[in-house]
């Protein structure tokens, strides 16, 4: 491995070798998508191929609460390290400028999700499968040594080949990379993104052939006279985005106040239990329900080993049920201790969602306004999907380029981007960040298509703190003072206290005049030359708070303290543009 790395570095220019890499990491994430999907399928056919269709099954208690287990132990004493929230240490890895992932995602987060899924835990294996390729491109970034924006376009590359060949979907790689990652797209990074999805996909279709993954047949082509139905399905959406994301956020806050593990393990594995008990479409991923529900599968079909087993009103009771109950079942599997991502979880709950709409708006308009306000359920069944992961996600071409190729529902594009779109307008009206985003937009430590915000966030304010300033007592006099004056390079001093809590600040433009007057030696003390300064900065201050209270204030340099006000050091404006540009450089594109 060794050699061919060096003759690659050896005979090949940066471009060239980032485009190598870009196909080893499309065949690294093809081939792992595959194996990920493969192990979720076969534990899932062993454990409920003997299950009876019209009757309710025991082990639905039992099975998530092993796989959880299973996945808790797997991480303690093999991973021993966290691996949840794939995308949100993704996202986190390019904000602080390094994209370096953790070698171990390239294996830990397969194996983990497929027990946890395979045992029906009802996650989804995208967002593992992301951090997994992401994982690659990093490892790969690592060994030819690339610069800080190549790491991150690497990094970029094993997330889009990650969606492209678990999905099948090339575009829609991209679409994600740019939208989710908020990885910035222009011509240099256009091509190698464009490879390692083509490349991801190509060696998904040599396992699984070239159909989209969901068998759809248009029924009901679209017509001018749907657009209402569809707006209002765009609204209805949003509307559940909002709520999935608001009680997926509030069901884990309860989680994080639950320190000890074997607790949380408990809460989550009884609830995700029960849950699936009574609603197995919950049980794994959920792409089979989907599948039912845009292929005309009979109300026996989907309503298969639950209480609900019947007919139409027996269906549309149980997929409202579903709707409302599937964001705590996601939750409670990666709060217990599983592992998993909510990128099935909005598809499955998008796809009931637009299924249940159509559903409910037949029955309440089409009879009385004619039959050609009618509304196909199977087509709003993919509008949902793309309408849901534009909301959660805030990613509305993801959504609508992803369910067009899961689907070959190309004829249907009008709609999937009406509903996306005011899916996406909604849901930005409550919350301004997606949910992989949010986390690390509440620190300030989010990465963002904004050049000013996202160079700042990179940036580390801890090493911009210059600490060589000489710090004095307020009871020094100004024979001290100027003793100490003259051993400093800088002109301004921080005032302390004996515990070093900050009081103030002294000039060298103030002390000038007195400091050569040996007579008044003893007469003044710091306390009287003292000043408070333009503003103060704490060290837990985003950088876009302090560039802000630079510009405020018009000062050159800032204290920065501590939690207990005790003094820190300095911040200076040049200093703190003189990285900005060095920054800037260094994460621009060739």
């Amino acid at each position: 491995m060794n050699a061919i790395t060096t003759w690659i570095k050896g005979d090949h220019t940066q471009n060239q070798i980032v485009l190598i890499i870009s196909v080893a990491v499309g065949v690294c994430t093809g081939v792992t998508a595959f194996v990920l999907k493969w192990i979720i399928q076969a534990i899932q056919q062993l454990l409920t191929s003997s299950f009876s269709m019209d009757e309710t099954n025991e082990l639905y208690l039992l099975y998530p609460a092993v796989g959880i287990l299973l996945c808790m132990l797997f991480v303690k004493y093999i991973v021993r390290g966290d691996i949840s929230h794939g995308v949100t240490k993704i996202l986190y890895a390019m904000s602080r400028g390094r994209s370096r992932i953790k070698s171990h995602n390239r294996w830990s987060s397969i194996i983990a999700s497929a027990i946890t899924i395979g045992f029906g835990g009802s996650v989804g294996a995208e967002a593992p499968i992301v951090l997994t390729g992401a994982a690659w491109g990093s490892d790969f970034g690592k060994r030819f040594h690339m610069p800080p924006n190549i790491m991150m376009l690497l990094v970029g590359c094993g997330a889009a080949g990650a969606v492209s060949g678990v999905f099948k979907a090339p575009i829609a790689g991209v679409m994600f990379v740019t939208e989710v990652l908020m990885l910035e797209l222009n011509m240099s990074s256009l091509l190698p993104l464009l490879v390692t999805s083509i490349t991801s996909v190509c060696v998904s279709y040599g396992f699984y052939g070239t159909a989209p993954q969901f068998n759809f047949v248009l029924s009901k082509a679209f017509t001018i006279d749907v657009i209402p139905g569809c707006l209002f399905l765009g609204v209805f959406c949003g509307l559940m985005s909002l709520y999935f994301t608001r009680a997926m956020n509030w069901f884990e806050e309860i989680f994080g106040k639950i320190k000890k593990p074997l607790y949380k393990f408990l809460l989550g594995a009884s609830i995700l239990g029960i849950l699936i008990y009574f609603f197995p479409a919950m049980y794994g991923e959920g792409y089979g329900v989907i599948d039912q529900l845009i292929n005309h599968a009979s109300a026996e079909e989907i309503t298969q080993h639950s209480l609900f087993y019947g007919g139409q009103t027996n269906l549309l009771i149980y997929l409202s049920l579903v709707l409302v109950f599937k964001v705590f079942a996601t939750t409670a599997t990666n709060g217990g201790g599983g592992c998993g991502g909510i990128f099935a979880p909005s598809l499955f709950v998008g796809c009931i969602a637009g299924f249940v709409f159509a559903s409910l708006w037949d029955l309440l308009f089409g009879l009385s306004l004619g039959k050609a306000t009618f509304l196909s359920a199977e087509n709003c069944g993919l509008y949902g999907m793309a309408g849901l992961m534009s909301g959660v996600m805030h990613a509305p071409l993801t959504g609508i380029f992803l369910i067009a190729e899961l689907t070959g529902g190309y004829d249907l594009f009008v709609p999937l981007m009406i509903v996306s779109v005011v899916s996406y307008l909604i849901i930005n009206l409550f919350e301004q960040h997606s949910i992989y985003a949010m986390r690390l937009a509440r620190k300030g430590e989010l990465l963002t298509h904004d050049k000013d915000k996202a160079i700042l966030t990179v940036l580390n304010l801890e090493s911009l703190i210059e600490r060589d300033y000489r710090t004095v007592t307020p009871d020094m006099e100004l024979s001290q003072l100027t003793h100490t004056i003259s051993k400093s390079h800088r002109n301004i001093f921080p005032v302390v206290d004996h515990s070093g809590r900050f009081l103030g600040v002294v000039s060298l433009d103030t002390v000038r005049n007195y400091m050569f007057r040996t007579e008044l030696y003893h007469q003044y003390k710091v306390s009287s030359f003292m000043k408070e300064p333009p503003a103060t900065l704490s060290i837990n201050d985003t950088l876009q708070i302090v560039t802000k209270k630079f510009d405020e204030t018009g000062a050159w340099n800032l204290p920065i303290l501590d939690n207990d006000f005790r003094y820190v050091g300095f911040i200076s404006r040049s200093g703190l543009f003189n990285s900005y540009r060095k920054t800037l450089i260094k994460f621009s594109p060739e």
